[in-house]
Formats: C-alpha cells, sequence, structure tokens
C-alpha cells in the first residue's frame, strides 16, 4: 500500500533519522556523566531511540517509504556533534536539552496516530502511542534531574522549555487510553 499523505511520509522519514542523532547523543551524554545511575538511565533512554527507529522503520516498509538519504546525513552530523559537545558543555546543558528534544518529540508520534487516522489507518496506534508516551517519560526523567537547579529559569526563558513550561499536552499521571489520545498536541 501506498500513503497518499506527503506530511505523514515526511514525518516518518524524519523520526527514522532523528532517533539516530537522539541515540548517537544519549551516547555522548551518557560517557560525560560520573553518576553511575545516571549512566546506566541514560544508556537505556539510548536503547528507548534505538528500538524507536527500528520501529519506525518497519511502518516505513510497510509503506515502501525510503529512507531519506538527507536526512540520514543531516541527523547523522548532529548526533555526533551533540555527542561529543556533552563532554565540554557540562553537566546541565546536556540534561536540558535532551529533556527539551524529548518535550518535542512527543508529540511526533501522536502527530503520526492522527496522520494514519486521517487515511483511515488504525494499525499502528498501539506502537504509536507506546512511543509517544516513553518519549514524555524521557521527558519526565531529564527535568526531573534539572528542576531544582538555578540555571533552570534562565534556561527556560530563553530557550521555552522547562518546570513551567513543554513543548507537549501529555500529562503522565492523568493519561488518556489509545483510544482517546487523538486529544494530544493536537496545537
Amino acid at each position: 500500500m501506498v500513503l497518499n499523505h506527503p506530511d505523514l511520509i515526511d514525518l516518518l522519514k524524519r523520526a527514522y533519522s532523528a532517533e539516530k542523532a537522539a541515540a548517537f547523543a544519549y551516547q555522548g551524554h551518557a560517557g560525560s556523566v560520573k553518576d553511575k545511575a545516571e549512566k546506566r538511565a541514560i544508556k537505556q533512554i539510548e536503547l528507548d531511540e534505538w528500538n524507536h527507529r527500528k520501529e519506525v522503520s518497519k511502518i516505513m516498509r510497510k509503506y515502501d517509504i525510503p529512507v531519506s538519504t538527507y536526512y540520514e546525513l543531516r541527523f547523522h552530523i548532529i548526533g555526533k556533534a551533540i555527542s561529543i559537545s556533552c563532554y565540554i558543555i557540562g553537566w546541565f546543558m546536556p540534561f536540558y536539552f535532551a529533556g527539551k528534544l524529548e518535550s518535542g518529540n512527543v508529540c511526533e508520534y501522536f502527530r503520526m496516530m492522527q496522520y494514519f487516522h486521517e487515511l483511515g489507518i488504525k494499525e499502528h496506534d498501539e506502537i504509536l502511542y507506546e512511543m509517544g508516551i516513553k518519549e514524555k517519560e524521557h521527558e519526565v526523567y531529564f527535568l526531573g534531574k534539572i528542576k531544582n537547579k538555578k540555571l533552570l529559569p534562565f534556561f527556560e526563558k530563553a530557550f521555552a522549555w522547562g518546570a513551567m513550561k513543554s513543548l507537549n499536552d501529555v500529562d503522565l499521571d492523568k493519561k488518556y487510553p489509545i483510544e482517546s489520545s487523538e486529544i494530544y498536541c493536537k496545537k
């Protein structure tokens, strides 16, 4: 089956490649922290990102969507650059920007679900929901590590994400079930 939805196709291609960038970034992030628990948690998040890439790949193959060479190269470079920068920019910024990145990634998966619904396709709802919720869990983890740091209010004001502002409307304490989750990320 061929999808006739350019926005969905582009979002799938971009998400596939961006998951690689995130995984690369978390390799550097995990390597740069000293605390063993933080290192383990970040390594698990890296593994989650590789798994998301695998799941997006399955969906792309089902609809004969090719991998974007442009996105692959672009996000490969971005991921490697972020990975290296984690050793240079200190402890706070990798946690902050990882949280902001994950906050934005949440809606990618709920938008994919909405786009599939526009085509009458619901078979990917469960995996897209799970990946969106997992990205929210990542956001919450990273925010939890920095929520009491003195730099957070400054970064939140400068970069529009933090304790008072998320880039999505998912609340893990009041999650909608899959069948009602189309309400997420409508803004």
